[in-house]
């Protein structure tokens, strides 16, 4: 018996890194997983590797969540394809680059805040009758330390974190009577992104890995999909409008972030 054994979940972004490993964590202790993806071919692999690794059932759907029809589309296949919702985890991001935030254009603000902020904003609106339906509702947002910290060259994404996660504890606030529990997660780990840096240039990623208090970057599915899945746990029924670090430590000095930009 699973902890979350009869319930379901949507994981955007779930094809690869932090949201594939998340989606794993959840469907590890028996959660059915709705895979939202832009990549069709990740997220059909995604939801084929839930099914042979831990026998749940999952559903691929195909979501570009800058579109608001799209997301609307995603929610509503919980219900059609499972019956209930009870779990959100708005994970999805693709990457803007880096510039300074003098030639940072406004393209890439709106994308930053569309795509963190106003995908999340509209899939919470559209879930939320399901998620108070049955008392299990729970709402984990991705954000990230590059906002905390201030991070240098990434100014769309730190705002539209930071901006994520004003909006989880407002709603964390005002579904607090419906015992829909709104948490934020702030990860270090080996997301696709940081994939892609240690196949470029290893000795960075060897940096990285140093400069964290315990020495190594996070596992998407041991570190952070098991911390999600507490999240969306009875477990953490009491605990909602917080942000967990979930790090290796990283935020208790700040991790110092500051690449080399034209």
């Amino acid at each position: 018996m699973g902890k979350l054994d009869g319930r379901v979940a949507i994981v955007t972004g779930a094809g690869m890194g932090i949201g594939r490993g998340v989606a794993g964590a959840l469907a590890r202790e028996g959660a059915s997983v709705v895979v939202a993806e832009v990549d069709e071919a990740a997220g059909v692999d995604t939801a084929r590797w839930l099914t042979d690794r831990w026998g749940v059932r999952a559903h691929f759907v195909p979501t570009d969540v800058t579109d608001r029809e799209q997301v609307h589309a995603m929610v509503d296949s919980a219900a059609a394809e499972f019956g209930r919702l009870d779990i959100l985890v708005n994970n999805a991001w693709r990457s803007l680059g880096f510039a300074r935030m003098e030639a940072t254009s406004e393209e890439s603000m709106q994308a930053g805040f569309d795509m963190a902020v106003m995908a999340a904003f509209q899939a919470m609106q559209r879930a939320y009758p399901e998620l108070a339906r049955h008392g299990t509702g729970r709402v984990i947002n991705m954000c990230s330390l590059n906002g905390v910290n201030a991070h240098m060259y990434s100014v769309a994404y730190n705002a539209a974190k930071e901006a994520l996660r004003s909006m989880t504890r407002t709603a964390a606030r005002e579904w607090a009577p419906a015992q829909v529990c709104c948490n934020v997660i702030c990860p270090g780990a080996q997301s696709a992104a940081y994939q892609r840096v240690a196949e470029a240039d290893p000795q960075m990623a060897a940096t990285q890995a140093a400069a964290n208090p315990m020495g190594r970057i996070g596992d998407p599915l041991e570190d952070i999909g098991t911390v999600a899945a507490f999240l969306a746990s009875d477990d953490s029924r009491y605990l909602t409008g917080n942000t967990l670090f979930v790090d290796g430590g990283s935020h208790i000095n700040g991790v110092q972030w500051a690449p080399d930009v034209d």
